[in-house]
């Protein structure tokens, strides 16, 4: 075997043949190259592993796993187990790297011992590429982000984080009874090994789309995250939050759409606002909100 490369690159797959070439294209073509790509197809039902096949005879840096699905936990932890790297690089089928993204990453890692988890700023695109804005509730400091994963916040994208394998071993992994938050569920346990960053630098486009797990599973996402608070308050010996917060609640289409629309309207980028505000009018025609953002679209401001 040859010597073990810098990054293991931990992509799992699930019908993600829409967006997959791009988001492999994306990795493939890092200005760092020292890395292996590990794809776990978790029993795909569309062309996806066709796809990965064709990549994998003519990219060797690829390592392909397709057996049968077991859900994201399990492709994760299959993957995690076939990375040989210093660093474990997460990456999603329907994402996309900026080519600098790994030698940026790798470089902080470096420079800092004491990080064991460094991410990034991420710009957010629609379904068809548009650019909506920069994720407004980015943090960057360890005591930010730990402090906004305790409290409901978002502060750090899964595709978009470079981990050390040491600390995530130590941390074991990811944990089957918190899917859907299992990169929370990780993010907390390594906050108690070492530091956890993000990079200002936008070094991902995270596609938001109706059929993502945030929008499917919300939920079941809120009560299996109050229960990851209180397990996580315990384990460090911290006082029960009394603190009572609105739990998330799941958007209608409509709803979502508008949501789009006015974050691009107030980044600027006119041309994603109108669109979505459009498919909200479409869908709920009726509704003063529609109206609303269809008349500030038009308008630009």
């Amino acid at each position: 075997m040859s010597n073990p490369p810098a990054v293991s690159v931990v992509l799992p797959v699930y019908n993600a043949q829409r967006y997959l070439a791009r988001a492999l294209d994306s990795v493939l073509n890092q200005t760092f190259a020292d890395f292996e790509l590990i794809v776990v197809d978790d029993g795909s039902k569309d062309g996806s592993l066709s796809i990965l096949r064709r990549y994998a005879r003519e990219d060797a840096r690829i390592r392909l796993l397709s057996r049968a699905n077991t859900g994201i936990v399990g492709a994760l932890n299959d993957g995690l187990s076939m990375a040989r790297g210093e660093f474990i690089a997460r990456m999603d089928g329907d994402d996309l790297c900026l080519p600098t993204r790994f030698e940026k990453q790798v470089a902080y890692l470096r420079e800092h011992s004491e990080c064991v988890l460094v991410g990034s700023q991420v710009l957010l695109i629609d379904p068809a590429d548009a650019p909506i804005c920069p994720k407004h509730d980015t943090r960057f400091t360890h005591a930010e982000i730990d402090e906004a994963h305790l409290h409901w916040g978002w502060p750090v994208i899964h595709p978009s984080v470079l981990m050390r394998r040491e600390a995530v071993e130590q941390a074991g992994g990811y944990r089957e009874e918190y899917k859907w938050l299992e990169d929370l569920d990780l993010f907390l346990r390594l906050a108690e090994i070492g530091g956890l960053a993000n990079l200002p630098d936008v070094l991902l486009h995270y596609r938001l789309h109706e059929g993502s797990i945030c929008h499917t599973h919300s939920d079941i996402q809120a009560p299996l995250k109050l229960k990851l608070y209180e397990e996580t308050r315990r384990r460090r010996g911290l006082p029960a939050d009394g603190e009572v917060l609105p739990m998330p609640g799941t958007k209608s289409p409509s709803e979502q759409h508008r949501l789009w629309a006015w974050w691009a309207l107030k980044a600027g980028n006119i041309a994603t606002a109108r669109k979505h505000a459009f498919t909200t009018f479409r869908k709920a025609p009726f509704s003063f909100e529609s109206w609303r953002i269809m008349a500030c679209a038009a308008r630009g401001h």
